[in-house]
Parts: structure tokens; sequence; C-alpha cells
């Protein structure tokens, strides 16, 4: 195999348009443009998005982000967390008077992340699944 051999395959490469070449090409006179209109010109074409001057998609839609409001009043404890509390029934406003949430939180859900050596009761709010089979591995109960 040499370099001069080198070629693409069979119908790989298409010959390019030769425009304005006659009507026996068939893309002689208007090239395949049409007949007037402004795609027609040299230089004749819009922007991206563009919808012939109504108000474009991008345009309509907001630009702002979402955040869920629910986040404002939710907020997670981990077990680790809750291991150091010396109260056995756990409440949203035990933690609150603990710091480990703020004021306006509401809703709390314990997260499986470190271990809990001692039997807690939650009361008043949710556990994920390792939370709650940790707490009760360790003699506590989940009471949503």
């Amino acid at each position: 195999m040499f370099l001069n051999t080198l070629a693409p395959n069979e119908g790989e490469k298409r010959l390019r348009k030769r425009v304005g070449r006659g009507i026996g090409c068939g893309f002689g006179k208007t090239c395949g443009r049409g007949h007037k209109g402004q795609k027609s010109r040299t230089g004749g074409s819009t922007k991206v998005g563009f919808e012939g001057g109504q108000m474009p998609l991008q345009r309509r839609l907001p630009k702002v982000g979402f955040s869920s409001r629910v986040s404002i009043i939710t907020s997670q404890v981990t077990l680790s967390e809750i291991d150091k509390l010396t109260e056995t029934e756990i409440t949203v406003d035990v933690l609150k008077q603990h710091n480990l949430i703020t004021k306006n939180i509401k809703r709390v859900k314990v997260m499986l992340s470190g271990e809990i050596n001692r039997a807690v009761t939650l009361i008043g709010m949710k556990a994920t699944k390792g939370a709650k089979v940790a707490i009760e591995a360790a003699k506590g109960s989940v009471a949503e």
C-alpha cells in the first residue's frame, strides 16, 4: 500500500454543486434559490431563532431559574448528629434548640450517615430506609 493509492470509499465523497452553469445542470439562472425574496439575495440570511418578527421563543420564556419553595422549610440531619444529643425523644423543636436546624424549618429527614449507638424515638420527622434500619437496630423507633 502506498500513499498515492489511498482513496475514500466509493460514494463516500460527493461532488460539489456547480450552480449557475446553464439550464442543463438543473441549477442555472436562479441557481436553486427561487425568485426574489430575502433568501434569494447574497447575505440574505436570518439569525438563528428568528421567527419573522414574532417574539422568538428564547425571548418569550422566563429567564429565572427554579428553586423549590418547599426547600426553604425542609432540612436534613444525620444519624451521627442525633447520636450526640442527650434526649431520647427527638422532635423538630429539640433539633432547633441544639442549633442543628434553623428556626424556619418545619420538615426534617434523617439520613444514614454515621452510627447511632443508643435508643432514640423520632417524632414528627421522616427517615431514610437505611436510617430507619439503623435506629431500629439500636432499639429505637420512628413515629412519623
